[in-house]
């Protein structure tokens, strides 16, 4: 009894994996073992530059909920600048963020302050549908705000 019910775990254990490594030829799945993480589920966001009197950037971002996305923010220096959204970083999930090459995987994200000329990185994965933000606090200009959709 105890042989049958330890051969029928291992089935079910291996079911899963034998239809993942089964190949049929269909192309649809945009990734691969590494799900989401894939780097055919990976694209790469315009910059955010931030810069006393300058734009955020030059279009709003559009993004699509399950895809993972990378982009950089640039700070010059030019002034002690912040970037508040914290309902965007509810709607996302972070990977990483990396700063001079330093990666930190955070549980969540409020702001973002660059107190002197530098970049980070941020990978994340877009999850919930919406309309979001991205801005400099204090500022009512619309250049000092990114306008960001999750459809």
């Amino acid at each position: 009894m105890i042989k049958k019910t330890l051969i029928t775990s291992v089935v079910a254990i291996c079911l899963p994996f034998g239809a993942i490594a089964q190949d049929d030829g269909d192309d649809a799945r945009p990734f691969g073992l590494a799900g989401l993480l894939s780097n055919g589920n990976k694209q790469d966001l315009e910059p955010i530059q931030l810069s006393a009197g300058m734009p955020l950037t030059n279009e709003p971002w559009t993004l699509q909920s399950g895809t993972y996305y990378e982009f950089e923010i640039q700070g010059d220096g030019s002034q002690e600048l912040a970037l508040i959204g914290s309902d965007f970083f509810r709607a996302i999930w972070i990977d990483e963020i990396v700063v001079e090459g330093l990666e930190i995987r955070p549980l969540g994200l409020d702001s973002i302050e660059f107190d002197e000329a530098g970049e980070m990185e941020i990978g994340f994965i877009a999850i919930k549908p919406g309309s979001y933000h991205l801005m400099i606090p204090g500022s009512t200009g619309d250049t000092q705000r990114l306008e960001i959709t999750i459809q």
